[in-house]
């Protein structure tokens, strides 16, 4: 695909770009290493106000780079604007709590003295210019809360972006230019993804973090292993919903819609399988049924609507190909299952729901990028557990009851990187975010997200 701004409301062609050249690459990377060398002596405060300065550039903008998100890859306008304003919420994050975060540990002082030493800390000190390659589904956020982390910790970054998103990308960079930051700090590549393993071959590159698909994860994983660089890899998701007879079923029903359709359901930490108790399932399939069947599936621009275009037409196809395998081999439609037939433009499909599904099924063991769920009835809370673990990957979970027991015996069983009680799954600054299994490994946000990009130095001392 070429770098290109394609409405997929409308599938026009907006903008095209020319990728960089080996030049311009050349000069941006000794750019970020160049830059490195003094930014990563700068203070946390003055790291911190500049972090400040770009949340409240980015406050300023918000409308506007809400509805290039909108244009580029078609999530809801209110969508967008929230997720701008949760982007200049994590700046701020970031810069309140960073040097505490970021602060010497001191082991006990019967330890430091058994070592040998006099005194001992483990100090944290950036690495240096770290890939960063991103995906098109939240084209502010992905980038966001790795660049706030990464610049605060005193690391400078390079973005290389989806080739569907160049405006929000080419947005990131001038932002952090805007701000202040040296100019090194922080810039975007117009790249392919063909031209992604000479960067990170690249000596002066000290890391790289991923957030996409599996197999991309596998290709930076390969590479970066090859070249012994630290990675953090945040893949794919085919998160469980779990509802057990406990639950507040109408809220569990409402959020469960809104956990399935965020994003136009283009989200890894979307709840895609809908697993439920026998006691319930009928009550919760119906309900959820007529509630996926209400939404409003149309122009994202128009602040009626609950359910965008999906970004690409390959995503739509890639889809419709999971559902209609499902259909051949036994799966029920309850709801959905088809564009929308007053859409003749555009990438668009009904919010969809599916019961019946067999492991036979390719979307049992497969993400649904978009507005689709399956639903499973199990009989108990054993079953529940290992429906909801027979699959690849593990990013996070969601579960509903008002049992203390259950809860304990979820948290301890599910094969996740989070387990969401009563409420749907979604990322905070100071939460840690990541998964398990083939979701990937590492973790964004908080102080262990801050610390993935950090040296961590053993400073060892005895008096002279």
């Amino acid at each position: 695909m070429g770098i290109a701004t394609v409405n997929p409301t409308t599938g026009e062609t907006l903008r095209t770009y020319d990728a960089h050249g080996h030049d311009e690459v050349e000069r941006r990377i000794a750019a970020a290493h160049e830059t490195f060398r003094q930014y990563r002596t700068t203070s946390f405060a003055e790291r911190a106000r500049l972090m400040r300065r770009a949340a409240d550039l980015l406050d300023e903008d918000a409308e506007d780079i809400a509805r290039t998100m909108t244009t580029e890859m078609g999530k809801p306008i209110v969508a967008a604007r929230a997720e701008a304003a949760k982007c200049a919420k994590a700046m701020r994050w970031y810069a309140d709590n960073a040097e505490a975060l970021l602060a010497d540990e001191h082991p006990a002082e019967a330890d430091v003295h058994d070592s040998g030493a006099d005194t001992a800390r483990v100090h944290y000190r950036p690495l240096g210019p770290v890939l960063a390659v991103m995906p098109w589904n939240f084209p502010l956020w992905q980038v966001v809360r790795f660049a706030a982390p990464a610049l605060m910790a005193g690391n400078t970054g390079l973005l290389k972006h989806a080739s569907n998103v160049p405006q929000t990308a080419l947005y990131l960079g001038d932002l952090f230019r805007r701000a202040g930051f040296p100019g090194g700090c922080f810039q975007t590549l117009l790249i392919g993804s063909g031209a992604v393993e000479a960067v990170l071959r690249d000596r002066r590159i000290a890391a790289a973090t991923l957030t996409g698909s599996e197999p991309a994860g596998r290709s930076v994983a390969a590479i970066a292993g090859d070249e012994v660089k630290k990675t953090v890899l945040e893949l794919g998701g085919s998160d469980p919903y779990i509802v057990m007879p406990s639950a507040d079923l109408p809220r569990a029903v409402k959020t469960a819609v809104t956990a399935r359709v965020q994003n136009n359901g283009q989200s890894c930490i979307a709840a895609k399988r809908f697993i439920v108790h026998t006691d319930v399932y009928d009550d919760f399939a119906e309900r959820f049924t007529a509630a996926m069947n209400a939404l409003t599936v149309g122009d994202p621009l128009d602040e009626s609507t609950d359910i965008g275009p999906l970004a690409t037409e390959r995503g739509r196809t890639d889809l419709e190909e999971l559902v209609d395998d499902a259909v051949q081999k036994g799966a029920t439609v309850l709801c959905g299952g088809a564009r929308p037939e007053n859409r003749s433009r555009g990438w668009f499909y009904k919010a969809t729901v599916l019961t019946g599904i067999t492991p036979r099924m390719r979307i049992h063991l497969e993400e649904t990028f978009g507005p689709v769920a399956t639903l499973y009835p199990v009989s108990d809370i054993e079953e529940a557990v290992a429906v909801a673990n027979d699959s690849p990957f593990g990013l996070s979970s969601n579960v509903w009851t008002r049992s203390d027991e259950d809860i304990d015996f979820f948290v301890r069983d599910l094969e996740a990187g989070g387990v969401f009680v009563n409420g749907m799954t979604a990322s905070h600054p100071a939460l840690p975010f990541g998964g398990v299994k083939r979701s990937g490994y590492g973790r964004e946000l908080s102080g262990h997200g801050i610390r993935e990009f950090c040296n961590a130095t053993t400073v060892w001392q005895r008096r002279a």
